[in-house]
Parts: C-alpha cells; sequence; structure tokens
C-alpha cells in the first residue's frame, strides 16, 4: 500500500503538516515547578459539583507555582451541545470563583489566547493534519462498514465468546487496498476513519497515576474511531492533540476515564506525543438515606449534585471552596484550622494528597463550615456578596434592599453581629439572610390574629396605649420600662419573677406584651433586639404596620 497516496486521497485539502503546528504552539516559557492544567467539559448545559470539585485541584495545581488554567469546550458530540451552555460554564465557575487564565470565553485576539481556539469544532483543520500524517504512516485507515455490519459482527463475536470490538481478524477492512478505498470513495461509500492499533492480546502497559500511583491495565488492541463520518474527532483523538498543542502537563479528571487509559497512552506514543501526568479523582459519594451505604451523587435523585442549587441559594464561593478543599487534601482541614486567618491560596496543594478512594460529601458538615465562615466576614464583604448574589438571583429585591446601604448595614449588625465580638453563627447562604430580614423592606407585617397570643380586643388594647405612650426620642432602657407600664396598667406583671412565682394573679407577663408589638411590627414572634428593630425600621413605618394590625 502507497499510504502517502492514500493520504492525499482522502485529506486532499489538508496543506500543513505536524511540524507546522509544533512551531505555531511551542512549549510554554515557564518555571520549572510550574503545571499547565485545563477544565474541558462538554456544553451540555448541566455544570456539577464533580465539575467544580476538578477545577479547583486544576485551578490550585496550576497556580501554586504559576502556571496556567485554562478552558476547552469539547463539542464533537453535537447532540448533546446546549445553546449558551458555554456562557453557563464560565458564569457558574466565575460564581465560586474559579478564574481561568486563558481559553473559552476570552475574546480570540486576547494577548493570553496564544494556544487557541479553545473550542474543539474550530479545531478541525488541527485534527485532519495529524490524522493524514497517521494515514501516511499506515497507522490509520478508512473504514467503511455500516452500523449493520458492525451489530452482526457484534453478534458473532458474543456467539465466539470473543472480546466485542473492532480489533484484530474482525477489523475488516484494515487491509483494504487502494483501490478498494478509491472505487468505495467513488461510489460516495460514508466510513470513519480508525487507528490501526499497535497493541498486543495479553499485553499490559504500566504507569503513573498521580492519585492512584502504579496503574497496570491491558494494551488498547482495538481499532478505535478517530475522525466520525462528518469528519469530526472523538473525543480519545481531540484531546490527545489538544493536551499536547495547548502543552497541558497534568490532566485532572473524574475515575471512570481511567478504563480508558490504554487508548490515550497509545494514541501519545504513536502520535509521538509526551503523554501528560493523569489524576483520576475518586467519584463524589453520600451516604444513601434508604440503606446506610455509600453510593455516588446522583444527577437524577440528589438535587445538591446541581451547583445552579447553591447559586440560587447563595452559597458563598469561598464557604464552598474550604469545604471542597478538605475533601480534595486530607491535611487542609488541619492547616486551615491551624491558620485560619492564611488566605487559602497560601495552603500547599498536592496531587499526592487527593481522595484514592470515594470522597464523602457532607451536606451537614459542608452547613457548618457555611454557617462558620460567613460568621468571620467583615460588613462590607457580607454586603458585597449579598448585593452581588441578589443582581443575579434577587433581582426584584435588590434595588429594594440596597437602596440604602447605611439601614442595610445595621441590619446585617443587628442580625449577624458584624463589627461585633460575638457573632451569629446560624446563618449559611444568602436567600436565608434575604427571607430573615424581609420584613424590614415590606410595607405591613405578614402577620394574622393567630399569631396572637391574646385575643383580639386585648390586643387592640394593648397596641393602642403602646402608640399612644410611645417616644421615639427613648432609649432602650426607658422603652422596656414603658413596656412594663403597660403590663401594669393592663393586669400583666412587669416583674418576670414575680409572674413565675404566682402566674394565676396576672395575665401573664411584660413579655406576653412586648410579644404583641414584636409581632405586630415584624410578623414574628422571634426577632433580635425589637428596640434595635424599631429604630432602624423608623416611627412611621412602625406606626403604619401597628396601625394596620389595628
Amino acid at each position: 500500500m502507497d499510504y502517502e497516496k492514500l493520504a492525499n486521497l482522502l485529506f486532499p485539502d489538508v496543506d500543513k503538516t505536524p511540524d507546522y503546528y509544533e512551531e505555531k504552539y511551542p512549549y510554554r516559557k515557564l518555571s520549572k515547578k510550574a503545571e499547565v492544567t485545563r477544565m474541558a467539559p462538554s456544553p451540555t448545559g448541566f455544570i456539577h459539583l464533580g465539575n467544580l470539585y476538578s477545577a479547583l485541584a486544576d485551578e490550585r495545581i496550576a497556580h501554586r507555582h504559576d502556571g496556567v488554567f485554562y478552558l476547552r469546550i469539547e463539542d464533537t458530540d453535537e447532540k448533546r451541545k446546549v445553546e449558551g451552555a458555554v456562557d453557563l460554564i464560565i458564569k457558574t465557575l466565575r460564581y465560586f470563583d474559579i478564574e481561568f487564565d486563558e481559553g473559552a470565553g476570552f475574546p480570540e485576539d486576547a494577548e493570553q489566547n496564544q494556544y487557541g481556539p479553545y473550542v474543539q469544532r474550530q479545531r478541525v483543520e488541527i485534527y485532519h493534519t495529524y490524522a493524514k500524517d497517521l494515514v501516511k504512516k499506515g497507522l490509520a485507515y478508512p473504514c467503511f462498514q455500516t452500523e449493520e455490519e458492525l451489530e452482526e459482527l457484534r453478534k458473532q463475536q458474543e456467539e465466539e465468546k470473543a472480546l466485542t470490538g473492532y480489533y484484530g481478524k474482525y477489523a475488516k477492512d484494515r487491509d483494504l487496498t487502494y483501490e478498494e478505498i478509491e472505487k468505495n470513495l467513488a461510489e460516495g461509500k460514508p466510513y470513519v476513519l480508525r487507528l490501526h492499533s499497535q497493541g498486543t492480546e495479553g499485553k499490559e502497559i504500566v504507569f503513573k497515576d498521580e492519585i492512584k500511583g502504579e496503574v497496570k491495565l491491558p494494551e488498547n488492541i482495538h481499532d478505535i474511531v478517530l475522525l466520525k463520518k462528518d469528519g469530526i474527532p472523538t473525543y480519545h483523538f481531540a484531546h490527545a492533540i489538544d493536551d499536547h498543542l495547548m502543552r497541558t502537563t497534568v490532566v485532572v479528571r473524574g475515575g471512570e476515564w481511567l478504563a480508558s487509559a490504554p487508548i490515550h497512552y497509545e494514541l501519545f506514543n504513536l502520535l509521538g506525543f509526551k503523554m501528560p501526568k493523569y489524576a483520576h479523582t475518586a467519584h463524589l459519594m453520600k451516604i444513601d438515606e434508604e440503606t446506610g451505604g455509600k453510593r455516588k451523587l446522583s444527577k437524577r435523585k440528589d438535587p445538591e449534585l446541581s451547583l445552579n442549587y447553591y447559586m440560587e441559594d447563595g452559597y458563598h464561593p469561598y464557604c464552598m471552596k474550604i469545604y471542597l478543599l478538605t475533601l480534595l487534601n486530607s491535611n487542609f482541614e488541619e492547616w486551615h484550622n491551624q491558620f485560619p486567618d492564611k488566605p487559602i491560596n497560601e495552603f500547599p496543594f498536592s496531587v499526592e494528597k487527593m481522595n484514592q478512594s470515594g470522597a464523602l460529601f457532607d451536606k451537614d458538615k459542608f452547613m457548618n463550615i457555611s454557617k462558620n465562615e460567613l460568621s468571620k466576614l467583615s460588613e462590607d464583604e457580607i454586603y458585597d456578596f449579598l448585593y452581588t448574589w441578589a443582581e443575579t438571583y434577587a433581582p426584584d429585591k435588590k434595588d429594594i434592599y440596597f437602596a440604602d446601604k447605611e439601614k442595610m448595614l445595621s441590619i446585617l449588625r443587628l442580625y449577624m453581629g458584624v463589627g461585633m465580638k460575638r457573632r451569629r453563627k446560624d446563618l449559611a447562604y444568602a436567600k436565608q439572610i434575604f427571607e430573615l430580614i424581609s420584613y424590614f423592606f415590606t410595607e405591613e407585617a405578614d402577620s394574622s390574629a393567630d399569631d396572637f397570643k391574646m385575643d383580639e380586643a386585648e390586643k387592640k388594647l394593648i397596641l393602642n396605649d403602646y402608640l399612644e405612650r410611645f417616644s421615639y426620642e427613648a432609649d432602650n432602657t426607658a422603652w422596656f420600662d414603658m413596656l412594663k407600664e403597660i403590663a401594669d396598667a393592663h393586669g400583666y406583671s412587669s416583674d418576670i419573677k414575680a409572674y413565675k412565682a404566682n402566674p394565676e394573679n396576672f395575665k401573664g407577663s411584660v413579655s406576653d406584651i412586648a410579644e404583641a408589638v414584636r409581632i405586630a411590627v415584624t410578623g414574628r414572634a422571634n426577632t433580635p433586639d425589637l428596640w434595635t428593630i424599631i429604630h432602624i425600621m423608623g416611627e412611621d413605618a412602625m406606626r403604619e404596620r401597628i396601625k394596620k394590625q389595628l
């Protein structure tokens, strides 16, 4: 077979050689310890916790020694592509403070985008150049087998109890003559381009996985598809070329890809590329409530797998990073407890310390971390976070809640103890905070007669008396003394101890008076200091709400 002639027959329009691209995309000028990592999702419109888990590992590996972390979009499967998915990926990862140094999402002519394009369907010319080179070397060939013929082959292999797939004696189009290929092309028969595998059945490959250590797997013997019938590459072929030309040094990917390692091992060798270091991550697991055993997080069963779950509720990205780092590196939690004020980017992240078996996602632990870390933020940090979150996830509330910055800061000081020595540690996410403080921004309290312990007539007497006696200038002590006076005037005890000693002598205590005012003003039976609430809200708003109750 004249392979040069065959290559020109199959790729008449390809006029470049691999050397052209080797020169166009030279090795990056980085320090010795610097690594180049990538996130390479498919644009399916669903980005999940596992993606963020790997992306954080990629980002930390790259940036620990001033390396490069880039975004590549693997869109070779047109059926799975969702419109707007690339923007969604970038927006989602940006929410969690994962920033790329280059790649998809940057302007094409951006100074840092020297290794693009970063979308695979825009790189077809590159893949065809390397495919043509493999054909020239007798390492790839056109295969005209139909779906029906391949199905018949699979049935034959099952009957013979042989390994299924297209390989060895079953690879019927491996040995087509040039004339047969030319005739098939002239007849317009569709074909795929297959690898002529050099693997031997029974032999093994051995390589070092950065997480799992030494791995032994059977050599690849299958003539895998390199280019599909439409000329678009398969994942295996495209990723090998892209990782090489983009000069990727470490590939972090899910453990399910470990079975594909022999294919990639062979491709890198046959293409003449240096293989990057691979790090196959453990699956994110959870405890199944029904069985009590561990299982993988499921898109169907577990809403917390989707990153939208955390974005829509408004979990702080820093809290998520803290939690995922505890899963990624076994020594992070101890380090963070020892140095709570150090930036987490100073943590000496290590691929070797990554979890080898299933990483257990514990939502309760994540919630506790969120509460604790949120309580450490300064008033400006919490204000800015809530404002940014509201811009996207509560736009109808943004202009109302943030119209008066000082008012909002006063509310946050009251509810979260911002700026105080003792901080509140039971708030975990933005939506929860917004719901808690919502009554400050409505025209009336969300309360009904059923919320009050006293009957309607008694409630009106108490609230009318409160409005008559109220003075906005009174400090907290004087204001509470006024509540005691109302209690004494209406048969309630102004002394809690006296009430507890002889409850039958009173209708109730001063706390019942305070509760009636609290519910009328806020719609809540439990709130922080009511005097402070009233002075943040303002006298007019307070009086208006009580009048609506009356």
